[in-house]
């Protein structure tokens, strides 16, 4: 009878404030995996890139050979068809999902961050890039903030900043009077435009998550940046002679639809659900690194050993992040 009389009481205490919506999905969106689920998110944004490490030593032989804006927009022609057939083969329906317009800024986003990249090149070096993609896991926390209130501990800030450090450390080769003549340029400041669509996109695949079969929302995803992808690709796909494309291109552009395209997608999207956003971006740090060590492995030279000591601070710092509390 006691215990009945402290439910009702609970209930109907008026200076009780009830919870809202909004608040509990800040709290869903603070709540993080833990344990083994944990462990493999991480391993999942560690072979996240990986893999787009090979992207950039893959593409870049099949970019001397075709134009890039018509590779991506053959690459996510390839992504969307290999993941329909594994959608239908798995028995599940293709009909458009609820709130659509969902995948269409998902769509949006990815797109402009790859023909941003592709455009700010023809301005700009590699390194230079190289350099502003090194903001993107800062400004991913600030817009997780902003739009689920997920907050970052000063910890894990701390250790973004050492891994950030490091890594501009290899990408400048260990060189600091090249650091020191870094000029913010035209290529600069377009590619900063995609490294904050892709800062958004990641907060985004878990705010915008309505529980679908993964399967089918990374076929949404890409389907929508296909869409606009071909925006500009479609003209450059009807000038390729597809007859004539040498099989080291045709390898690249399955290695970058399957792996780096449908692979990473599901890989991105399964540690978003898991863990704070700038943790799942923070191991971009490492794709310089394996960037140089697949070069080498390729037989194109290796990195003099002290770029490497940038490697060991980035991921040191990496390591702390990953034992510190989410």
């Amino acid at each position: 009878m006691l215990g009945t009389w402290h439910r009702f009481a609970a209930q109907h205490n008026p200076t009780k404030c009830p919870v809202t919506d909004s608040q509990t999905a800040r709290s869903r969106h603070n709540t993080h995996a833990q344990g083994t689920e944990k462990l493999k998110a991480h391993l999942a944004v560690l072979l996240f890139s990986m893999l787009i490490a090979g992207s950039f030593s893959f593409g870049g032989l099949a970019a001397r050979r075709i134009d890039p804006i018509a590779l991506q927009g053959l690459r996510y022609i390839v992504t969307v068809a290999v993941l329909a057939l594994l959608c239908l083969k798995a028995g599940l329906s293709l009909r458009l999902p609820r709130e659509p317009w969902r995948f269409a800024v998902l769509g949006l986003l990815m797109a402009v961050y790859m023909t941003t990249m592709f455009i700010a090149l023809e301005f700009t070096q590699p390194v230079a890039t190289g350099a502003v993609f090194t903001l993107m896991p800062l400004m991913s926390a600030g817009f997780a903030w902003l739009l689920m209130r997920q907050r970052t501990r000063p910890g894990v800030f701390a250790s973004l900043l050492i891994a950030a450090s490091g890594a501009i450390w290899v990408i400048f080769r260990g060189d600091l009077a090249a650091l020191a003549r870094f000029d913010v340029g035209r290529g600069e400041m377009i590619y900063f435009v995609g490294v904050v669509c892709h800062a958004i996109y990641v907060p985004l695949l878990r705010l915008f998550n309505r529980k679908e079969a993964p399967l089918i929302f990374v076929l949404w995803a890409a389907l929508a940046t296909l869409v606009f992808i071909l925006v500009p690709a479609a003209p450059r796909l009807v000038e390729v002679d597809y007859l004539a494309i040498p099989p080291v291109v045709w390898f690249a552009v399955f290695y970058l639809a399957i792996m780096t395209t449908a692979v990473t997608f599901f890989l991105l999207q399964y540690a978003s659900m898991r863990l704070p956003a700038p943790k799942v971006l923070a191991y971009g740090y490492l794709t310089p690194t394996f960037i140089i060590v697949m070069e080498g492995l390729l037989g194109h030279g290796w990195a003099p050993a002290p770029i490497f000591l940038g490697a060991l601070v980035t991921a040191c710092g990496l390591l702390v992040m990953a034992f510190l509390p989410d």
